[in-house]
């Protein structure tokens, strides 16, 4: 489906404040062209390969997002990040060159200085966005992560539990120990039914004479 993402109709003035903004800061005008920042916005001319691309952090290569740190982020000294604040930003960066990678393949008619001016206005607009997206994005990948290694902890559990029953040296010291557990329960009932069973003589009343 080709088709662009959908704009509102109604006059600018009528929209709501919060929404002008947002939408403000997902697009900019050039040459009479609304040209689109927030890359989502062109999800319905996506592929599944598209969007799984977008949507996962690491689809590029390490030294191309260290090679444009300074080029969105020319304020940060990288070596004072810790290593959560550096994949962030790394995952931000991510986000910038796969976000004009989209923009200039559906929007082949920008020139150079144009494409210039949509970066320029990303780097504003889009930099603390990308950094939540990135930041929600990983806290996903490590519950999906630490969810795997559970079930594959259970079922390595399990399978060694399997393989321990199964060996004979096993069978042969669970036997007796089974035998006698049969043996108690089996006498346990018994002496419970013979309890039941047993009459209960009381004594008969004795009148003493007045």
């Amino acid at each position: 489906m080709n088709a662009a993402p959908a704009t509102s109709s109604a006059p600018t003035g009528e929209l709501d404040p919060q929404l002008q903004r947002r939408l403000q800061q997902d697009s900019i005008v050039l040459g009479g062209r609304t040209i689109y920042l927030n890359p989502f916005l062109y999800w319905r001319r996506f592929d599944a390969n598209t969007d799984r691309w977008l949507r996962q952090p690491g689809q590029l290569q390490e030294d191309q997002i260290a090679a444009n740190r300074a080029r969105f982020y020319p304020e940060l000294d990288w070596d004072l990040l810790d290593e959560d604040e550096r994949t962030i930003r790394d995952g931000a960066v991510e986000m910038f060159l796969k976000s004009l990678e989209l923009i200039s393949t559906f929007n082949p008619e920008l020139t150079a200085g144009q494409l210039l001016e949509v970066e320029r206005k990303m780097a504003v607009t889009k930099k603390r966005a990308f950094e939540r997206w990135v930041t929600k994005s990983l806290k996903r990948r490590q519950q999906d992560e630490d969810r795997e290694r559970r079930r594959f902890d259970r079922e390595r559990s399990l399978r060694a539990w399997t393989e321990w029953v199964a060996l004979d040296v096993t069978r042969q010291a669970v036997l007796p120990f089974s035998a006698l557990l049969v043996l108690a329960v089996g006498a346990g009932w018994w002496w419970g039914s013979q309890q039941n069973c047993r009459q209960v003589i009381v004594a008969p009343a004795v009148r003493t004479a007045n």
